[in-house]
């Protein structure tokens, strides 16, 4: 039996969640060097004398404050791309664990917020997504893409940060084009690089929404087309995971693939 959609204002329970992640070295790749994390974020509430019932005062103990998924790509399978993927999350995650305003931020000022998450950028990372109900938000540096699919339409939110990308923008090359050349490989962004421009965009939460992050091994080989069409009949997170992973190899897996997908499915009426 299906419920009828919570109110936006409501933020999902912890097992309404439906979230899955993975990451596979592909067909060609000897090493697989791409980096992945899914976390959760908690506020915990510790009694310690009352004469209070506190399963009917506090039925969850523990409040989710953000949830957080991070992708990074290591970018070529250059030597060394591994560590620096894994240090990449590692560092981010100290940044976001050390700054409480991050996953306050429903309540902070929205720049101080875009400018603590692209000071983090600068610090160590590719692609993040930071939920923090009823926004969320996206940071990325790179070619690693975040999706949203939602009421039958896939949209991609980031901007592949590459010299293929630019010119597209600057109406040199077609979008056909620009996936064809070589360029398309070539980042004009890149955390270490001599040119890091974090990318931070804040967005409405709904519960209509399936969101997709992806290192660029997805992408290389499967169409926005199947990727829309995998979330818009997906039966579970780790479902819809699997079967673009199995598309993206048989395309030809010349690259890292790392994949995760999350959405909110009430379990309860609103």
């Amino acid at each position: 039996m299906s419920h009828p959609t919570p109110p936006p204002t409501r933020k999902p329970l912890d097992d309404e969640l439906d979230v899955y992640g993975l990451t596979h070295q592909g067909n060609v790749r000897k090493e697989n060097q791409d980096h992945f994390l899914m976390a959760t974020f908690h506020k915990r509430i510790n009694v310690l004398y009352s004469n209070l019932d506190i399963a009917e005062r506090f039925p969850q103990q523990e409040q989710r404050l953000a949830y957080i998924a991070m992708v990074a790509d290591g970018v070529g399978g250059g030597s060394g791309g591994a560590e620096a993927s894994a240090v990449a999350l590692e560092t981010l995650m100290k940044y976001v664990n050390s700054s409480m305003t991050v996953y306050y931020g429903s309540n902070a000022d929205e720049s101080e917020f875009t400018e603590l998450l692209q000071s983090a950028a600068m610090t160590a990372h590719e692609a993040l997504y930071i939920g923090v109900w009823p926004t969320y938000y996206i940071l990325q540096v790179g070619d690693s893409r975040y999706y949203v699919w939602r009421k039958g339409k896939l949209s991609q939110v980031t901007r592949d940060q590459t010299m293929a990308q630019d010119l597209v923008d600057d109406g040199v090359l077609t979008r056909s084009m620009a996936a064809k050349t070589p360029l398309a490989h070539v980042l004009s962004s890149a955390i270490g690089a001599d040119t890091t421009a974090p990318v931070v965009t804040r967005l409405q939460a709904d519960w209509g929404n399936v969101h997709l992050l992806c290192s660029d091994g997805l992408t290389k080989h499967v169409s926005d087309e199947r990727i829309a069409e995998v979330l818009g009949s997906m039966t579970t997170a780790q479902q819809a995971c699997e079967t673009l992973l199995k598309d993206a190899l048989d395309g030809g897996g010349s690259d890292n693939i790392t994949i995760i997908i999350g959405r909110a499915q009430a379990k309860s009426p609103a």
